[in-house]
């Protein structure tokens, strides 16, 4: 996927994975039950830092905090731009 967005700095753009319609056992949750997901794929990603190059990469699944970056709407798709810090692992 390609997206006409280049974060700046240390900034990634990424895009949530859907959240869960169902449990485990198969019950059905309600929208308003859904819990915001924490796990995505990194879309776009800036030039990082001086000296500190940045250790994701397009492409990269990873896990970020419940309450991290700043939600996207660019052509019609919902995406999250985060500082690379704020990502906790790459999965």
């Amino acid at each position: 996927m390609s997206v006409n967005v280049k974060p700046l700095g240390d900034r990634v753009l990424i895009k949530p994975a859907l959240a869960e319609d169902k449990t485990a056992s198969g019950i059905i949750i309600p929208d308003t039950a859904k819990e915001k997901p924490q796990k995505g794929e990194i879309i776009a990603v800036g030039d990082g830092k001086k000296d500190e190059p940045l250790n994701v990469k397009v492409g990269d699944t990873v896990i970020y905090g419940k309450y991290s970056g700043t939600e996207l709407a660019y052509e019609g798709v919902d995406y999250l731009i985060m500082r690379e810090a704020d990502i906790f692992a790459i999965v």
